[in-house]
């Protein structure tokens, strides 16, 4: 199974993020897409950020209608700054083998 994983502040969530995943799930043929929002995102330590459950149930209403869409607190849960590389280490021991995780990025990260 294809998983993607769309990870992010999300403060807000909005039509861009769920559009890149729903573009996501058609072009690489993903099973789901996997919103995981940052406890405590590392880039953003200076700025100001909406509480964690704040973000969480802008996700939770964003994503109830699409059954493709998951929900991951792992991040939030984890002490300390949110680091993308323990997050696909702890997505990947919840899976299968077969299973292939595919990382969803904005073109905001990559600039």
């Amino acid at each position: 199974m294809n998983i993607g994983v769309l990870g992010g502040t999300f403060d807000p969530v909005h039509n861009g993020h769920l559009i890149v995943a729903e573009e996501a799930i058609t072009r690489l043929n993903l099973a789901e897409v996997i919103f995981v929002p940052a406890g405590q995102p590392w880039l953003k330590i200076d700025r100001p950020i909406s509480p964690a459950e704040h973000r969480l149930q802008m996700l939770r209403l964003a994503l109830a209608d699409e059954p493709h869409f998951k929900l991951s607190t792992m991040e939030i849960e984890r002490p300390g700054p949110s680091y993308t590389v323990d997050t696909i280490t702890e997505l990947r021991g919840k899976i299968s083998s077969e299973d292939e995780l595919f990382f969803i990025l904005g073109q905001d990260i990559l600039t």
